[in-house]
């Protein structure tokens, strides 16, 4: 087979890597992909949004299956305009991609299904804001209603940053949302369950958790994510219950009403409080870095499993997974999630000794006369797997100390939690 990747970011060489896996695979084209994929795929150069353009480049490349990695083509329907053209493609389509394009309809879904989720009001001027602060305590949650790049969140403490938050979206801060949403913020532990869909089915595709804030002890402004591990220990077989039968099944069936069924990755952004999931947001995709904790610790062939799927036959596959713990760090440029520097040379891969448990997925990069330099704010995902998360933390350390990239950041505490829990005694 040739498969078509979508995509350029550490999510889409984590992809690139686990497809080049497979036996049934003959080659990779990724489009545009990055300096990490090129080592494993032909690259690309085309506007992911430009669906005539890569129709032609699938019929050129004889593409047998299109994978789509990121969230912005499938909200614009990539896969309804695929599929229209006989291009056999794995994501949901544009319908159903509205459970991340739009908060407001994901909270509109757990409303009519009474799907546990934190309270909130739908806002699309200043006024529906200030009626919201009559009767509210703080801090209150301000959401962008459409995709922002995972910075459209904001946790603010008073009501006059409340206002000033708001009326920035109600600018056009976010070019995808003219209104908001308001929530209470839930105090609880944060944690992302994953299932593959097809039109009857659906399996389990690992947990993970996902650190969000800039700086350590959980600071700073939100980003697309500095760090991962996989499995998230707090997701246990109870409280995955709950998730299945509270949140899943009520979102899947809501969308078959609708004769839209979903089909593709599924993320689940939970708050788990008090042993109780909240549903917090739906990723319509594998998330970044998330995907580069939880393909690592897949088995089973993932493009076996994506035939099964878009045949509507995930039943009869079963989907196996190593037993060991996994970690991914993010390298950003310095100033990320803010401005920062781009085209910066990364000199020191060469140092770099990594054994079969050690990965480095490449996010923002790309090659220039073969030297490898920066392109985005998240530039390198250095991965391990192993049995003791700390001791897969100081191997990512030492790995990203030997880069010894001095335009770089990177938080050191990833996993934290869960290393202060279960493994610090």
């Amino acid at each position: 087979m040739n498969i078509g990747l979508i995509g350029s970011g550490g999510r889409e060489h984590a992809l690139c890597k686990k497809i080049s896996e497979s036996k049934l695979v003959k080659r990779i084209i990724c489009f545009p992909g990055n300096a990490g994929t090129s080592e494993l795929a032909t690259n690309v150069k085309v506007n992911i949004l430009d669906f005539k353009k890569i129709l032609k480049l699938i019929r050129s490349y004889k593409i047998d299956l299109v994978v789509v990695g990121p969230e912005e083509p499938l909200v614009m329907g990539i896969v309804n305009f695929l599929k229209q053209n006989k291009v056999k493609v794995f994501g949901p389509n544009k319908y159903a991609s509205k459970l991340e394009g739009s908060k407001a309809f994901m909270k509109k879904i757990c409303a009519q299904n009474k799907i546990p989720t934190a309270k909130f009001k739908i806002c699309k001027q200043i006024n529906h804001v200030k009626e919201f602060l009559y009767n509210c305590d703080f801090p209150i949650v301000v959401k962008a209603d459409g995709l922002a790049a995972g910075k459209g969140v904001t946790i603010c403490k008073s009501r006059k940053q409340v206002l000033k938050t708001s009326k920035e979206i109600f600018k056009g801060k976010f070019k995808s949302s003219k209104k908001l949403i308001l929530e209470e913020f839930l105090i609880g532990e944060e944690a992302s369950y994953f299932i593959i869909v097809d039109n009857n089915h659906f399996k389990f595709f690992g947990t993970a958790q996902d650190h969000k804030r800039v700086y350590e002890d959980d600071k700073g402004p939100n980003t697309g994510g500095m760090g991962a591990y996989s499995p998230a220990t707090i997701v246990t077989k109870p409280i995955e219950k709950k998730i299945i039968n509270r949140i899943i099944i009520p979102t899947l069936k809501a969308l078959k009403r609708k004769e839209q069924s979903y089909n593709g990755f599924l993320y689940v952004g939970l708050m788990i409080k008090n042993n109780e999931p909240y549903l917090i947001e739906y990723n319509i995709r594998m998330g970044d870095p998330e995907c580069q904790v939880i393909l690592p610790r897949l088995k089973t062939d993932l493009v076996k499993i994506l035939k099964y799927a878009i045949s509507n036959k995930l039943r009869k596959v079963e989907i196996k997974w190593k037993k060991e713990k996994s970690m991914t760090i993010v390298v950003c440029s310095q100033g990320y999630p803010g401005k920062y520097k781009k085209n910066l040379p990364i000199r020191n891969m060469s140092k770099l000794n990594l054994t079969k448990k050690d990965f480095i997925f490449h996010a923002g990069t790309y090659f220039s006369n073969n030297e490898l330099r920066s392109h985005g704010g998240r530039v390198l995902n250095f991965t391990s797997i192993g049995n003791k998360f700390k001791d897969i933390r100081q191997k990512i350390l030492s790995n990203i100390r030997k880069l010894n990239w001095s335009k770089g950041f990177y938080r050191r505490d990833i996993g934290w939690k869960v290393i202060n829990k279960n493994e610090n005694n």
